[in-house]
């Protein structure tokens, strides 16, 4: 479902003072400030600028819309999907809006009568780079801010009304204001009349604010996903979703394992190694021997690079070793070699010099006499 990319006149709370989150980078941790929340997820509409495509189905970096979106929310006490059910990699309530096909804010009001929370995130299924962190940056503005709601902005400083974190009382409130003024229901009013009335604050994030209406936004996720700054954290956070792992990844410590592996052992100790580190991991947690997760991946890691670095450290032992041994037997070579040129010299010389000494006193004599003809 398209967001609402307009902008609204409803009374400004003054904006969440925390921008720096251009990219994905130097986003500050809420987890102290979140207080519990639901999610009411917007996964209908026609997708006419996709032909007609199943939209929340679409893959980018191998996972489905709706899913990367329900990874943002997982930490839900409650997550609702407005839409006709499908399978998910997470577990979710299903609602629909009556008559289906009603309206966003009809689709919201069906979603929010099946949350409890004080607090509701209401998101639509088409943000491929929505993240848990973002989630916590609305919550953490909501709260601090004493406003109805916490949107976020597009990079042309537009409301994001579907990505957004309310309280919930606000949004029963008005909302029924508006259908009593329908003829008691929602259908077919648009979500702006609700925002209008809402005081909002605001938080920049155009990066998660990144919705795909065409297949042109489609293509851009992916290559984008695939680029080398963010490569990795997509495809971990792809495998944890697809093995069903919730785990904080440590992966500096992982690659430094990988790499000590690599070079101190052989290149293709450094996959077997890590997975063996994960197997330990959960064997150690299963066992009661570790707290479990990061905590015991941690650990495990530890101990495989100690090992690796004694392996490597031997190594290097036994060639400094050879190296010495080597230039020892060199040395013995050259000086065998010297001492046999020095006692041969002599030896060399001497016929040379018994030859010239002979020469010598034969030339040097007087000639012996010749014998007396008679």
């Amino acid at each position: 479902m398209t967001a609402n990319k307009g902008g609204s006149d409803d009374t400004t709370a003054p904006p969440y003072d925390d921008t720096a989150h251009p990219d994905d980078t130097a986003v500050p941790s809420y987890d102290a400030a979140v207080p519990p929340f639901d999610a009411v997820v917007l996964a209908g509409g026609g997708a006419a600028r996709l032909g007609g495509a199943d939209k929340p189905g679409v893959r980018v970096g191998g996972r489905a819309l709706i899913d990367r979106v329900l990874a943002a929310c997982s930490g839900a006490g409650t997550t609702v999907v407005v839409a006709a059910p499908r399978p998910t990699a997470r577990p979710v309530v299903w609602a629909r809006e009556e008559p289906p096909g009603g309206g966003p804010l009809a689709a919201l009001d069906a979603g929010l009568r099946l949350t409890t929370a004080e607090r509701v995130v209401v998101v639509s299924a088409d943000l491929p780079f929505l993240a848990e962190r973002t989630v916590r940056r609305l919550l953490a503005a909501l709260r601090g801010s004493g406003a109805d709601g916490a949107v976020l902005t597009d990079p042309d400083g537009r409301d994001q009304p579907l990505v957004a974190a309310y309280r919930s009382a606000s949004l029963r409130r008005e909302g029924a204001v508006l259908a009593q003024g329908n003829g008691g229901g929602l259908t077919g009013l648009p979500l702006r009349l609700l925002t209008a009335r809402l005081t909002l604050t605001r938080v920049a994030d155009p990066v998660a604010a990144f919705d795909c209406d065409t297949w042109d936004d489609i293509a851009a996720a992916r290559a984008r996903i695939r680029e080398h700054g963010h490569v990795l954290d997509e495809w971990i956070s792809a495998v944890k979703d697809e093995l069903g792992i919730e785990l904080d990844v440590d992966t500096g410590t992982l690659l430094d394992l990988a790499r000590d592996a690599a070079h101190g052992v052989a290149r293709p100790a450094a996959p077997l190694t890590t997975f063996l580190v994960g197997y330990a991991a959960a064997q150690a947690a299963a066992q009661g021997r570790a707290a479990g997760g990061a905590e015991a991946v941690a650990e495990a890691a530890r101990k495989a690079t100690a090992l690796a670095l004694r392996w490597a450290d031997e190594d290097q032992q036994d060639a400094k070793r050879g190296a010495s041994a080597q230039a020892d037997t060199g040395a013995s070579t050259e000086a065998g070699a010297g001492g046999s040129s020095g006692s041969g010299a002599p030896v060399e010389a001497a016929p040379e010099a018994s030859t010239e000494a002979g020469s010598g006193a034969t030339t040097g004599a007087a000639p012996a006499p010749e014998p007396d003809a008679g």
